[in-house]
């Protein structure tokens, strides 16, 4: 009769779990935001790339690249954050974290 069930220990696993679930989301959330400002970064090396180029057809369309992939690199990082705060819903409601 030793595997009966101990309700103490679900309480303790769930605790554990809704703990795991928290560190998650803050590291999304940490990895979001730097990204987010090496996006930024990049939108400011772009166009001081773009204002600098003097007309120069190489600086401009390298210039313009960067300006074009940081954009690029945002959004994904946008869409990851919100996909991932989606998937987190989800799970915790199925789980009842």
């Amino acid at each position: 009769m030793e595997h009966i069930l101990n309700v103490s220990n679900l309480a303790d696993a769930s605790a554990s779990v809704g703990q795991i679930s928290n560190f998650i989301k803050a590291m999304i959330q940490a990895l979001a935001g730097l990204s987010g400002l090496v996006a930024t970064g990049y939108f400011v090396i772009g166009g001081f790339t773009y204002i600098t180029s003097s007309g120069n057809p190489q600086k401009l369309e390298k210039a313009k690249r960067t300006i074009t992939y940081s954009g690029i690199g945002l959004a994904i990082t946008i869409g990851a954050f919100v996909l991932s705060d989606i998937v987190g819903s989800l799970a915790a409601k199925a789980f009842g974290a």
